[in-house]
């Protein structure tokens, strides 16, 4: 398959982008600096551009199979002036995906979001959905039902608190609304975000993943 993932400089996009290729997959890494990836393989294009430019998601999304949606902001910081970053940009790769009929869509959210809510701890829930973190939460709902309604082959990948280290490819990934370990490693998630775009039993379904 030829995978494009959105946001794959840094973080869990870099690593859905290793774990792509070494499923044998071809990959386009899209990111405003994709050199940052550190480095080559002869599977991997590198192509610079914006979430939030029309010119660059169009010229990025045609070609290929599947989007991963990986990119969000690196500062709390950004949602200040843009409190809409995860749903501008995804609509803008719905709209492509439409137009170059690319079915597949992957979009990485968050363990706590819409129905999810309750799956948080009782002191947790509160302070990080609708306090410390209400914005990027609020918008991430807006960009599941952006999905939802995309009319595309959606996945929605809901992963407790993101941990560094080695995945352990033994984690828990449930569509049902049922309690997750509440941290998973990147690596892991990265694992599952492949898989939904390769796989046909996620297909229209929220995914709550921990490990």
């Amino acid at each position: 398959m030829r995978i494009l993932v959105v946001g794959a400089s840094q973080g869990t996009g870099a690593l859905a982008v290793k774990e792509a290729l070494a499923r044998g997959h071809e990959v386009t890494a899209f990111a405003r600096s994709p050199g940052r990836l550190g480095f080559d393989h002869p599977q991997l294009t590198k192509l610079a551009g914006d979430f939030h430019q029309k010119a660059s998601v169009d010229a990025a999304v045609p070609g290929h199979d599947a989007v991963i949606v990986t990119a969000s902001a690196t500062k709390l910081s950004a949602f200040k002036d843009n409190p809409r970053y995860f749903s501008a940009g995804t609509a803008l790769v719905i709209d492509a995906m439409r137009r170059a009929n690319v079915r597949r869509l992957v979009v990485l959210s968050a363990l706590g979001v819409g129905e999810s809510y309750r799956l948080l701890p009782p002191l947790l829930g509160p302070l990080m959905v609708k306090l410390l973190l209400k914005v990027p939460f609020a918008d991430h709902i807006v960009q599941e039902e952006q999905a939802r309604t995309s009319g595309l082959d959606w996945v929605i990948a809901r992963p407790g608190r993101l941990t560094d280290g080695p995945g352990k490819k033994a984690y828990k990934k449930t569509a049902a609304l049922e309690k997750v370990p509440a941290a998973i490693a990147r690596a892991d998630v990265a694992d599952f975000l492949v898989e939904a775009a390769t796989a046909p039993q996620w297909v229209q379904k929220a995914v709550q993943l921990g490990g």
